[in-house]
């Protein structure tokens, strides 16, 4: 896989120079909440602008549905890119129409250009390869150079990830250069302890993973949502919590794996309940009440793990010298239910080991609650890219990055 560093050696000085990015921030009444993405991309399309290149960034946002539809507009994330830049940037209204050819063609050396939400065009997301084909063949058309650098993406077989890379030379940017490095740190030769923390809301988006790493982890760490199917499949009542119930023989399963592997699967001891899911909007109270996992009322729902459950996890998180944390451990954009993921952030941050917070609602939390991001080993950009690379999965957007 050859590097942005590459070519810059090479010369990029006038060159068009596509980047797919990935700009897929979160957006709440049409402004972004989180701007990590964004500044996760800066060093690529600082570096090629230095070196002379026209850069055109080009990303997805959301799910429109092949469509142009103004509520997932790339209109805010270029101008917050152009911010951070502290340049301005020419700001396409389309991807490949007439838009898009002025302001490229519009562009000097060091210039850099936004085009519309690739996801306006069906072509982009098509299970057909032709239609596929004929939409990479339009972007091929504005650039001469491709730089893969939306981490976030790399997991889908889209025009601009997988197609594109085929119809120009490629490179990898600075971004998923450094996400790939850390994640061999994950899969090869790791250093042990190795403790997983999986959170979020279902099992069924992590059972692959769970299923790769009865094999490679020495503990794994349930938290979140996903953790009431756990519960449930020990016989425990969970009230109203959600669960998986098609997903119960699997975790069954898992648990059993897990002890004959000789790796600790900890659930949740005590958890976080209410009487109904709370208001994330107004964040008004919504007197929680703490009991022990195997005590949850039939009328609870659990939102988050417990004290006692963080303190234990903290202490199995204390002795790791490898970390991979994916999910929150409750719904942690309330107050009262943020307690358990501040429990397992403050112990990454208190660990000696190698941490990474396999992005996605993790990344977000990180930043939510205030801890600093620079203080973790790595923060990813890509939750659902970062799962599939652990569960041995090819990614299409890397290996259209190969030589």
């Amino acid at each position: 896989m050859k590097t942005i560093d590459e070519l810059i050696t090479e010369g990029v000085d006038g060159k068009r120079v596509f980047v797919r990015a990935d700009l897929n921030v979160p957006l709440a009444d049409g402004l972004i909440t989180d701007d990590g993405r964004i500044r996760a991309v800066l060093p690529t399309v600082r570096a090629l602008a230095e070196a002379g290149a026209k850069v055109i960034v080009a990303s997805h946002l959301g799910r429109p549905k092949g469509a142009p539809d103004p509520a997932f507009s790339l209109l805010q994330p270029a101008e917050r890119l152009a911010e951070l830049l502290g340049a301005p940037i020419a700001f396409a209204q389309d991807t490949v129409g007439p838009a898009a050819h002025d302001a490229v063609k519009g562009l000097e050396p060091g210039q850099v250009a936004v085009i519309e939400n690739l996801r306006f065009n069906a072509g982009e997301t098509s299970k057909d390869d032709t239609e596929r084909g004929e939409f990479a063949d339009q972007l091929a058309a504005l650039a001469d150079v491709y730089v893969g650098d939306g981490f976030g993406a790399v997991h889908r077989k889209h025009a601009s990830v997988y197609d594109l890379p085929a119809r120009l030379p490629h490179y990898a940017g600075y971004l998923i250069a450094t996400e790939v490095g850390v994640l061999k740190k994950l899969t090869e030769d790791v250093k042990r302890p190795y403790v997983v923390a999986l959170g979020g809301s279902k099992v069924s988006d992590k059972l692959a993973v769970i299923d790769e790493l009865l094999g490679k982890a020495d503990r794994l760490l349930i938290g979140g949502g996903m953790a009431f199917t756990f519960l449930k499949a020990k016989g425990y009542e969970i009230g109203t919590s959600l669960v998986q119930d098609d997903q119960l023989s699997a975790v069954k399963e898992y648990v059993e794996r897990a002890e004959k592997n000789g790796v600790e699967l900890v659930v949740p001891v005590d958890v976080v309940t209410a009487a109904q899911f709370p208001d994330l909007k107004t964040k008004a109270p919504s007197h929680p009440t703490t009991v022990a996992a195997d005590a949850i009322p039939a009328d609870g729902m659990g939102l988050d793990i417990g004290p006692e459950t963080g303190a234990l996890y903290a202490s199995k998180l204390a002795d790791a010298a490898t970390v991979f944390w994916n999910g929150p451990m409750g719904v942690f954009e309330h107050p009262d239910y943020a307690e358990g993921t501040k429990a397992v952030a403050q112990a990454l941050l208190d660990s000696p080991a190698f941490t990474v917070v396999g992005g996605g609602d993790s990344a977000a939390a990180v930043r939510t609650l205030g801890f600093d991001e620079t203080a973790f080993g790595h923060i990813s950009t890509g939750g659902g890219a970062s799962l599939e690379y652990l569960e041995g999965k090819t990614l299409p957007g890397l290996a259209a990055l190969e030589d």
